[in-house]
């Protein structure tokens, strides 16, 4: 987050955006925060440039979407190297994300999906080929997701903006 001071304001339009941020107007928030939509504009400019918003993105149901394996593969990597391959590991076609794990021997949990065990099966090799030792798989049922609870901070005041 470095530098960046984060109010009540602020926690407000994270959660406003965490929300639903396709259907959530500047006009929606300046309402929920008690501050004007040229306030909340800019908030939202401030906090995109100081990358405390990384990018927007659509949540993507992927067994609707015709991708019905979800898989979580837990891998070990050198520890000076792991952060370093993540960008090549989020190149192999299925894999949709990368998280670095900073304790345990597994470090890098990889969410890769396919439609049938064919698609995973190749991941899991370059993993491997990249020099990777796959610990364990996990087949997912379901994941939903939640906006941050701490930025729901309730009305705020104009005295935050």
């Amino acid at each position: 987050m470095g530098e960046t001071e984060i109010d009540n304001v602020d926690k407000a339009i994270l959660y406003a955006l965490q929300e639903d941020a396709r259907n959530m107007s500047s006009a929606d928030i300046a309402e929920r925060t008690g501050t004007s939509d040229s306030t909340v504009r800019k908030r939202i400019q401030r906090l995109e440039a100081d990358d405390v918003i990384k990018d927007y993105s659509a949540r993507v149901d992927y067994q609707q979407s015709g991708y019905p394996l979800r898989m979580l593969l837990y891998c070990t990597a050198s520890i000076p190297e792991r952060g370093d391959l993540i960008p090549d590991i989020l190149a192999i076609d299925g894999v949709v994300s990368v998280q670095e794990l900073v304790t345990g021997e597994q470090n890098l949990l990889v969410t890769v999906v396919g439609e049938s065990d064919s698609d995973i099966t190749p991941v899991a090799q370059e993993l491997l080929d990249m020099g990777l030792t796959v610990a364990d798989e996990v087949l997912v049922r379901a994941h939903e997701t939640t906006p941050f609870g701490k930025f729901d901070s309730g009305a705020t005041t104009a005295d935050d903006s």
